[in-house]
């Protein structure tokens, strides 16, 4: 299953009992909403108290961590509202220039929240602020420094993203996604779409870290990338992929009550293989035994793929549909 935007099919059976899309919204989606948001406004309180890099960075993992709960689900409010909050792949590197020609400009957009919510993208969001707290070119900053202030109008900005996707998904998408087939519900005209839009968001999570948050980084056996890395700067490659691993776990135990051995399996098999990997940025890569051990993982990952097919997709005769993260 390389590109799942090739997969376009119906969903043929209407409305299994055991396909829950509210159980999944209730107990997996919206509490993720939340608590990310919970977590991007005590980052911005914090750096709000003290904005250097070594106060700020315990809590950028935290609300880093919250966002990987949802961070590849990627329809509704968040088709578009998740390009701010994570702009990666950053392909030509567009967020280390932006970032660097607002503090060569001491750009006044950082004193001023409003405008600053209308600027790049590429300077928003937990990779703007990863850059700015771990990158060395960037992070030896003062508390009374301009880097300091822009720390803090990245955090101010992202805590409003999050608020405010958080509130898009618990007053409108939700009831969305729940009234599937209603009258007046153009976005899905039976249940069963509501079904497979989720479980396209499944699959194309999984698919996402195989080939991205995997595959950047390991490029080919002759030219690796560390460096394309998610989150290699503050060490949290490897993180990514496992918690990433989670929730798909999670969401695919919401949209069904039934057991799910086989995918429990992969999963565990990822994180037994995940601790091989001795350097959590993968930027050891371009060690033979280290770009084996990606390898296996990302195997793995697709392994989790196919058993979530067939534990889920077959018995509720599901085909995957579009996802904004498909495709070149």
């Amino acid at each position: 299953m390389k590109h799942l935007a090739a997969c376009l099919a119906a969903l043929t059976l209407a409305t299994p009992i055991w396909a829950d899309v509210d159980q999944a919204l209730q107990r997996h989606i919206l509490p993720g909403f939340e608590g990310f948001a919970d977590a991007a406004q005590a980052l911005q309180k914090t750096a709000a108290q003290d904005c250097r890099a070594d106060a700020v960075a315990p809590a950028y993992q935290t609300t880093f961590d919250a966002w990987m709960t949802i961070a590849d689900l990627r329809l509704g409010p968040s088709e578009t509202g998740a390009l701010s909050i994570a702009f990666w792949p950053d392909k030509r590197g567009f967020t280390q220039r932006s970032l660097s020609q607002f503090i060569a400009d001491q750009d006044p957009a950082a004193f001023d929240p409003a405008l600053y919510s209308q600027v790049s993208i590429a300077a928003r969001g937990l990779f703007a602020l990863e850059m700015l707290i771990f990158d060395p070119d960037f992070a030896d900053y003062g508390p009374d420094s301009y880097s300091c202030a822009l720390v803090r109008a990245v955090s101010v900005d992202l805590a409003d993203q999050a608020v405010a996707l958080d509130q898009a998904w618990q007053q409108d998408f939700a009831a969305t996604l729940r009234s599937a087939g209603a009258p007046g519900n153009t976005t899905y005209l039976d249940q069963s779409e509501a079904l497979r839009a989720l479980y396209t968001q499944l699959l194309s999570g999984l698919e996402f870290t195989a080939d991205q948050r995997l595959g950047r980084p390991m490029g080919t056996f002759q030219q690796p990338r560390p460096s394309r890395a998610e989150a290699w700067r503050s060490g949290r490659s490897l993180r990514n992929v496992l918690l990433s691993v989670d929730a798909a776990q999670a969401l695919a135990h919401r949209l069904t009550d039934a057991d799910l051995p086989e995918t429990d399996a992969a999963a565990a098999r990822i994180h037994a293989l995940a601790e091989r990997i001795d350097d959590p940025g993968f930027q050891n890569l371009t060690q033979p035994q280290a770009r084996l051990h990606a390898e296996q993982v990302q195997q793995a990952v697709r392994a989790m793929q196919e058993a979530i097919e067939a534990e889920i997709g077959t018995p509720l005769g599901i085909a995957v549909g579009f996802n904004s993260q498909d495709g070149d």
